[in-house]
């Protein structure tokens, strides 16, 4: 394991060891931070991801939050899902690994301590609920980028986990797949934003952005033990 320290940011580069299975990630924790964000990509190279980079580069720097970007899949699986997306389209699978990688969290001795959420993107938003529902005392927040939730139809009766939906104006399946997870999902606790202009990717001129503003204000929102958040949590909008 990697380690080096920056202006009191810690950043590693971490292998998860599940039996003969090594997951390699990257993680970085601010100081003072006190939650934690895992990027679940279903492919297994969602740590190179420039999107996801960026985007957690954002989280850190607008509310301090540590982040974890992670392959779910080795390189050996890798290879195999690129000719076959055997992998990418086994939901259970990748829910499981997910699942491993908190529980890796909450043993490790420098990540125990912060509250965990799920940023999923595609079909990694699918993980994210299934690894939540799996761990509901351990997950704090989950937010979808551009997910394909009519994958997981059927378990979003039973997630009780706060929820932020955010998909591209332009994106019109996935905004109807997204419109039908938020009626299906019981918590009160859950939002859809639509970014107008935006595509299934956002690449377009500030569309990044603008998702990791709404996600960070997401995050950082349930996972700090605040009682002023828990006090106020009627009043918050995202849009201020």
């Amino acid at each position: 394991m990697n380690t080096k320290e920056s202006w009191n940011v810690l950043e590693q580069i971490v292998t998860v060891e599940l039996g003969l299975v090594r997951l390699k990630g990257e993680l970085v924790i601010p100081p003072e931070a006190q939650g934690i964000v895992v990027f679940t990509h279903c492919s297994g190279s969602g740590r190179y991801s420039n999107r996801n980079h960026y985007l957690a580069h954002l989280l850190r720097q607008q509310e301090g939050l540590a982040t974890l970007l992670i392959d779910l899949l080795t390189e050996e699986e890798d290879a195999i899902d690129q000719r076959t997306q055997h992998f990418r389209c086994d939901i259970s699978f990748l829910g499981s690994r997910l699942i491993s990688v908190t529980e890796w969290l909450f043993e490790n001795r420098i990540t125990r301590h912060l509250k965990v959420g799920y940023f999923g993107v595609d079909r990694g938003s699918c993980a994210a609920f299934l690894a939540a529902l799996a761990c509901p005392m351990n997950v704090g927040a989950i937010v979808c980028r551009s997910g394909y939730t009519d994958l997981v139809s059927e378990s979003l009766s039973s997630v009780q986990t706060p929820t932020l939906l955010i998909v591209g104006g332009n994106d019109c399946s996935i905004i109807a797949m997204n419109e039908d997870a938020l009626t299906e999902i019981p918590t009160q606790h859950k939002q859809l934003e639509i970014i107008p202009g935006a595509s299934h990717k956002f690449s377009e001129p500030g569309a990044m952005e603008e998702v990791a503003r709404l996600a960070s204000k997401w995050f950082k929102y349930y996972l700090t033990p605040s009682e002023k958040n828990k006090l106020h949590l009627h009043t918050i909008s995202l849009r201020n």
